[in-house]
């Protein structure tokens, strides 16, 4: 059994350090990308403070499709270059957005929501899968969350 306890009280570059490490321990053996997404997803919940959404979005076909997730059901479907997800998908980019409905064409899947961080999954250049993290909180999300997604998304790249 896995039990892992974050310190919500650490810095938040030593929480995400450890967000990995638990990532390591969690995939490293795993051959299953659905299986290591459903673990790292609870993963986020446990480790992210102040969220109310925490889960990956899957690229096939050009579109993003709902993979597993923490949080109230979502959009299932999201074209590359709509809302905040669709935007990671086509830039290959991070994107963090301190407010949800300022952002154009903004997918409303909980209207709780106020800020959203979304971080592409990479490999061989091509984006795979996006780790989409949703507050109920304005401008919840930080350069230094931003940071510390990466690094997972990158341990991730090929694990999903």
């Amino acid at each position: 059994m896995y039990d892992f306890q974050p310190d919500l009280s650490l810095a938040p570059a030593e929480r995400y350090r450890q967000l990995c490490d638990a990532a390591e321990a969690l995939t490293a053996t795993e051959p299953d990308g659905i299986a290591n997404m459903a673990n790292i997803a609870a993963l986020l919940w446990e480790f992210v403070p102040d969220l109310n959404w925490a889960g990956f979005y899957r690229a096939i076909d050009g579109e993003l499709v709902l993979g597993p997730f923490v949080g109230r059901p979502a959009c299932i479907r999201i074209p590359f270059g709509a809302g905040v997800c669709g935007a990671a998908a086509a830039s290959g980019e991070a994107q963090l957005v301190e407010d949800v409905h300022a952002f154009p064409g903004h997918i409303a899947c909980d209207a709780a929501s106020r800020s959203e961080l979304v971080v592409p999954v990479m490999r061989d250049g091509h984006v795979i899968a996006v780790i989409d993290l949703d507050s109920p909180l304005p401008a919840r999300f930080t350069a230094d969350d931003a940071a510390g997604i990466e690094a997972l998304a990158e341990l991730l790249s090929t694990r999903i």
